[in-house]
């Protein structure tokens, strides 16, 4: 899609006015909003505040046309009655005056009016791109974060099982080393051992497990030797 189509889609979807949306706001809740999108935002509320202030001023300026209305109808019944005086004569005067200063004012302030909502939606679709622009860097970035994330968990569980099978062979080694010097040495000589280095051993010793590797070995060379006496003795 080219830039030209899609501007012209962008202009066939309504977009909230987005400074009154909790969900925009919301947007920003975790890392706050970015320095572009803080000045449209100003921009977009003003235009807010001027087209409240208008409406309201307009609303204040009919309340007084009213008024002088019935003023300068008072006034005229006076002068067709006859009984007018100068003070009236002005005073209706004045009020003719200020009639048409307040139709003038009202009729500016509508012709500005007018012009409102097309200033809030030009405001409001440049704090949308902003806020797509931010939106979907923070969008890249949560991703690359994430994938990182996933990376470091996969090596970590390789990691994992790589010390788990190092510390179930320490521990075989432990009870090999443990039995060998156990059936070397005796279970007397053992204890007298495992006190010297009580404090010193990281882990507890396997101080009543004995190989079956190695008692089988020993009963297999045993039984080796006493074939050879058993040879030497019948050759004599």
């Amino acid at each position: 899609m080219d830039e030209k189509q899609f501007e012209a889609a962008l202009k066939a979807n309504r977009i909230p006015t987005l400074v009154l949306d909790q969900k925009w706001h919301r947007l920003f809740a975790i890392s706050g909003k970015p320095e572009d999108v803080r000045t449209l935002e100003v921009e977009e509320k003003e235009i807010l505040l001027h087209q409240g202030k208008l409406n309201q001023e307009i609303k204040d300026l009919k309340k007084i046309k009213s008024d002088l209305m019935k003023g300068i109808v008072d006034n005229m019944e006076g002068a067709d009655a006859k009984k007018a005086t100068k003070e009236s004569e002005k005073k209706l005067s004045d009020n003719k005056r200020l009639l048409d200063e307040t139709n003038a004012k009202i009729e500016a302030d509508e012709d500005e009016l007018m012009d409102i909502p097309k200033l809030l939606k030009e405001k409001n679709d440049e704090l949308m791109l902003a806020t797509m622009t931010y939106c979907y860097a923070r969008l890249r970035t949560n991703a690359s974060e994430a994938k990182e994330i996933t990376d470091w968990i996969t090596n970590v569980r390789i990691e994992l099982k790589k010390n788990i099978i190092k510390k179930q062979n320490r521990e075989i080694n432990n009870k090999e080393i443990y039995s060998y010097l156990h059936d070397l040495f005796g279970k007397d000589v053992m204890q007298l051992f495992d006190v010297k280095y009580e404090e010193e051993l990281p882990i507890e010793a396997p101080k009543e497990e004995v190989s079956a590797t190695v008692k089988r070995k020993e009963e297999k060379e045993a039984n080796k030797e006493r074939s050879e006496n058993f040879d030497v003795k019948n050759n004599k």
